[in-house]
């Protein structure tokens, strides 16, 4: 399979505003954008970033808040509630056991509540550039549909993309796939005439499509 075309041609499909030039490459900031968007849009979570970071960007700040101010700010993110605790939380953890610093490594950040192995690794390649692949539903499903792996979890995917793409493709490949997960490649009727990959994609599982 053609990886580099692939990924090129999602590059020039999807080349605005990316994540990490939205959030550049602060590790706190990072953590914290991608916590708001989890089960979140780009068009909600990056402004609700925005306003938050626009009263707090550290989490010595962050303790300064009120949980309903937290909320306030970050509103309309899915579970913004309990987004606001989590936040507070990874803050104080932060301040408390690690000097106020994002722990660059995928295991020391997994030690964090609400943080999951697709939030680290995200954290671990915007926040410090290091290899990493973070798996969602998006990746998981269009990597399996392209053929380019056979897994049956978002775990078991993250570990066959390691086995099998160049490091160099490891840290655009989620962004790229999510964005293309959300336009074009849907789980159900995926737009397959509208692809700009179709060529390359062996269309595993895909039955009924537009």
């Amino acid at each position: 399979m053609n990886v580099a075309k692939i990924v090129e041609i999602l590059k020039k499909t999807y080349s605005s505003e990316m994540f990490a030039e939205v959030n550049g490459r602060e590790p706190y900031k990072v953590l914290v954008s991608c916590i708001l968007s989890l089960r979140t849009k780009d068009e909600t979570s990056y402004p609700a970033s925005e306003r938050l970071f626009r009263l707090a960007s550290t989490p010595k700040n962050m303790l300064k808040l009120t949980p309903k101010q937290i909320q306030k700010a970050i509103y309309p993110v899915c579970f913004y509630r309990v987004k606001s605790k989590t936040l507070l939380d990874i803050s104080k953890k932060l301040l408390d056991e690690y000097k106020g610093k994002v722990p660059d490594t995928i295991d020391e950040l997994l030690k964090f509540n609400g943080v999951g192995r697709k939030t680290a690794n995200i954290v671990v390649t915007y926040g410090f550039n290091k290899p990493g692949i973070a798996v969602d539903t998006h990746v998981h499903r269009i990597s399996n549909r392209l053929g380019l792996v056979n897994t049956k979890t978002p775990y078991e995917t993250e570990f066959a993309l390691r086995k099998k793409l160049p490091k160099k493709y490891w840290i655009p490949i989620n962004e790229l796939l999510v964005r293309h997960g959300q336009a074009i490649c849907k789980p159900i009727s995926p737009m397959c005439s509208k692809c700009p990959i179709h060529r390359y994609c062996k269309r595993v599982g895909v039955g009924k499509s537009r």
